[in-house]
């Protein structure tokens, strides 16, 4: 490695150093201070995420110190952190049976194609997908190892093998983005759903506990709570932490044209992203940036 760019890693590395205690500044939840959302949004108007800073390469054979490298990942909150982001439905139903849990004998449809937008007419599997990318987007922003069940529309994926697959990945936490509908054209707000028996139920609450309030005063929404049930095979297949995040009612036209936005959809992720480093921060017992 040159002198020169040796000497301009270095410097970054300082400059981490130097701006830490500027991360203190966010949302803080029981003591530990998380980014705040608008270091999430976009800046100026642009509804699409800031360009990453460009990374020097090391040549002649040499690697950056690993002491830079350490520090550079120390700033992230959500290094090593793998998260799973299920953009609920698809494009096409698929009607055929799958059981809804281990060793039960009840079933349902593999997966559905979801409701659309009482004003905006967009389907929900589309605007699932619209902030599942988004959120996939700012948790890798904050270091996160991201995966996903679904990037495209055109796919059949049952929910039972969606949480196997997650499953398989063995993230730490997963979401599945879906959008509400309800008869009463009024109802409005985000609620978290969880399971209620299995092996992850109470791992799952404690999750919710910690994202929902962050998401909740991101967004302006109002709080619908935390439901715990047993009823959806995408929670109940999963091995690992899991959370159903209803972001918002289709069926409530004012609601529908906000889950359209972009602006707001950024503001979903940012709130998704901070709950998220809450709740890591809680089970891992870290109090605040270090």
């Amino acid at each position: 490695m040159s002198e020169l760019k040796r000497f301009v890693v270095l410097a970054l590395a300082l400059a981490l150093l130097m701006t830490a205690p500027a991360l203190a500044e966010g949302l803080t939840v029981e003591g530990a201070a998380l980014p705040a959302p608008e270091e999430l949004l976009p800046q100026g108007g642009d509804a699409s995420m800031p360009e990453a800073v460009e990374t020097i390469a090391p040549d002649d054979g040499d690697t950056v110190p690993s002491v830079v490298l350490k520090l550079v990942e120390e700033k992230l909150p959500l290094t090593g952190v793998k998260i799973g982001i299920d953009p609920g439905h698809q494009a096409h139903g698929n009607n055929e049976k799958e059981t809804v849990a281990p060793g039960s004998n009840e079933k349902k449809a593999k997966v559905t194609s979801g409701t659309s937008g009482a004003a905006t007419g967009i389907a929900e599997y589309v605007t699932n997908l619209e902030i599942s990318l988004k959120l996939r987007d700012a948790l890798v922003s904050q270091g996160a190892e991201v995966y996903m069940t679904r990037e495209t529309h055109d796919v059949d994926i049952s929910n039972q093998e969606r949480a196997k697959l997650m499953n398989g990945y063995g993230v730490d936490l997963v979401l599945r983005i879906h959008c509400d509908g309800a008869e009463n054209k009024s109802k409005h707000g985000i609620a978290l759903y969880c399971s209620r028996s299995n092996a992850i139920a109470e791992e799952s609450y404690r999750a919710a506990e910690a994202i929902l309030p962050v998401l909740c005063e991101t967004t302006g929404a109002q709080n619908n709570g935390i439901v715990s049930n047993d009823n959806y095979t995408g929670q109940n297949w999963s091995e690992v932490p899991c959370l159903m995040v209803e972001c918002g009612f289709l069926s409530n036209a004012d609601e529908d044209r906000l889950l359209n936005d972009e602006d707001y959809q950024w503001k979903l992720a940012a709130g998704l992203t901070n709950g998220i480093i809450a709740y890591i921060q809680q089970r891992d017992g870290v109090q605040g940036n270090e």
